[in-house]
């Protein structure tokens, strides 16, 4: 997992707010989610309930953890809007590698869900709420290799 545990610094928690270590052998060979989002954007609010219900259904036999990247303003917020999705998160805290990871996959707008391969932190799809919400929603396809064609999908934009 060397890859995507290079990009976050150890600054991964889990739901009980403990460190996720990504160099640990139970994670070698997975597929990681960065999910982009915020609450106050309205299309994030009507993807994360897709993206919770696909995560449910599909963490397991497709092999894949996400990571919530926040677009939030304060922790208030966040904490609130992460209360329930069940996957890891990057703290709060880490604006500076929140900033660090729009700027190095390009994010403009969210939400925005870009799979990485977790042994080697490259991108294996960059549009995967495309996937998701429109294209393959039953994951037939997942991790949907190469580049997508994005729809016209409303996404929030980020300054």
């Amino acid at each position: 997992m060397a890859g995507v545990a290079k990009l976050f610094d150890e600054h991964i928690l889990d739901k009980s707010n403990q460190e996720v270590n990504l160099n640990d052998e139970k994670y070698k060979g997975k597929v990681i989610g960065l999910y982009f989002s915020a609450h106050w954007c309205p299309p994030c609010r009507g993807f994360t309930p897709i993206l919770i219900d696909f995560y449910k259904k599909h963490s397991e036999d497709k092999s894949f953890e996400i990571i919530f990247i926040s677009s939030d303003s304060d922790e208030e917020s966040f904490n609130d809007y992460y209360k329930d999705m069940p996957w890891w998160k990057l703290d709060y805290k880490e604006r500076d590698k929140r900033n660090e990871l729009a700027g190095s996959f390009k994010v403009s707008g969210i939400p925005n869900l870009i799979l990485l391969d977790g042994d080697s932190g490259e991108i294996i799809c960059n549009n995967a709420r495309e996937q998701i919400q429109f294209q393959d929603k039953k994951g037939e396809n997942f991790p949907w290799n190469g580049e997508t064609k994005a729809k016209a999908s409303k996404s929030c934009i980020l300054l």
